[in-house]
């Protein structure tokens, strides 16, 4: 089983436009609502490639209905911790040029209460998960430092897969983790400088696995990825699609190479699934993640290279 642990869920409305005119009136041309967050994203991905997920975090009593039934939709069983409230309410914009303008909302507060019951949640589904995954921001007021909190809960059985960014991910990384997941610019504002090459990234990499990661899968975007492991360096560069949105590619990389590392692949063929997986994904528009399909047809025209 692939636990994932969405901590910040989110109604995202996904609107697509002609052109985003600041301080204009703009006309919709198609709207649509997805029930999700960074987490349950994986979720539905593992579930799209027939693999075992479950889904825990923190939910909300106003609309978390909308969330099981969108689960229940996929096939992903879940487990909630509830909170009163609301959850928040996130805008993506997408012109004509696939250009994606986003406006989040913070959401509700979290009671300490609740922390501490997310804790032992986790310990008791991670006790019986082979991959857990923590990813995205943290409901407003929670401090950086429940992230090494979390993953200390995780059964040591379970390999751990973090996806945040800043302090969130240097917390997570005091606890030792078997892979994290950034994207470029979440690896330069995590480490507060740009890498402009493939081997500068590796350089930033490596400070990540020098803070307790065992492994780094960074996303280049349309540029493909890199995944290391401190000796062994890969690339897989993406093929052209059409891209329709970024929305949950990020996700899909991660859905992937939890499903990879599950079967125990090893660092060539966790990239190459990621790659595939996140480029299917930008080729839908206001949906959460790929295709099984479109995966597979992706994932055949891929390489990977050592450097």
């Amino acid at each position: 089983m692939i636990l994932t642990v969405c901590l910040s869920p989110s109604v995202d409305v996904t609107i697509e436009l002609d052109s985003l005119n600041v301080g204009k009136l703009n006309v919709v041309k198609s709207k649509t609502l997805s029930f999700t967050g960074k987490a349950l994203n994986v979720a539905i991905g593992v579930s799209r490639l027939g693999g075992d997920a479950y889904a825990t975090g923190f939910m909300y009593n106003e609309n978390g209905a909308m969330f099981e039934r969108a689960l229940d939709k996929e096939g992903v069983p879940f487990a909630f911790v509830w909170n009163s409230g609301r959850v928040r309410e996130n805008y993506k914009c997408i012109d004509n040029k696939s250009m994606l303008t986003e406006i989040n909302d913070t959401g509700e507060r979290v009671a300490n209460e609740k922390l501490v019951e997310l804790l032992q949640m986790i310990r008791n589904l991670s006790s019986r998960s082979d991959v857990t995954v923590i990813s995205g921001s943290l409901p407003r007021g929670v401090d950086a430092s429940y992230y090494r909190e979390l993953f200390r809960a995780v059964s040591p059985n379970s390999l751990k897969i973090a996806d945040t960014e800043g302090a969130r991910l240097f917390a997570a990384l005091e606890a030792g983790v078997d892979l994290v997941k950034p994207n470029l610019e979440e690896l330069e504002n995590t480490l507060g400088r740009e890498f402009r090459s493939k081997e500068e990234c590796l350089v930033g990499c490596r400070e990540l696995l020098d803070r307790g990661a065992k492994r780094v899968l960074l996303s280049l975007g349309k540029d493909g990825a890199i995944i290391t492991d401190g000796s062994r360096n890969y690339f897989c560069k993406s093929i052209n699609v059409a891209v329709n949105s970024t929305v949950g590619a990020g996700d899909g990389m991660v859905a992937a190479a939890a499903n990879m590392l599950q079967k125990g692949a090893d660092l060539p063929d966790v990239l190459r699934a990621g790659v595939a997986a996140g480029t299917a994904t930008v080729t839908t528009f206001g949906t959460v993640s790929f295709t099984k399909n479109k995966y597979e047809e992706i994932y055949q025209n891929l390489q990977v290279t050592e450097f």
